[in-house]
């Protein structure tokens, strides 16, 4: 039953850490782009940046759902 208990930690720690893992790199693409974009057009910078906050909102819900499952995962199945 232990062994369980801590295989089920260690997958709640890798469900986490490899969601806020994956948020950092598309943040990092996605601020590269958007420098990218704003450079070769300069008059279209208020447009990017707008559907840069959107893209970046829709990009932290993925941390937070990893968050839920591994509380779920640590507080009801270990």
């Amino acid at each position: 039953m232990e062994t369980a208990s801590a295989l089920v930690l260690i997958a709640a720690g890798l469900v986490i850490g490899l969601g806020a893992l994956g948020t950092a790199i598309g943040f990092g693409l996605l601020g590269g782009r958007l420098l990218e974009g704003t450079a070769r057009q300069p008059e279209m910078a208020p447009m990017l940046q707008g559907k840069m906050f959107l893209m970046a909102g829709l990009l932290d819900a993925v941390p937070m759902i990893g968050v839920g499952i591994g509380m779920y995962m640590i507080f009801v199945l270990a």
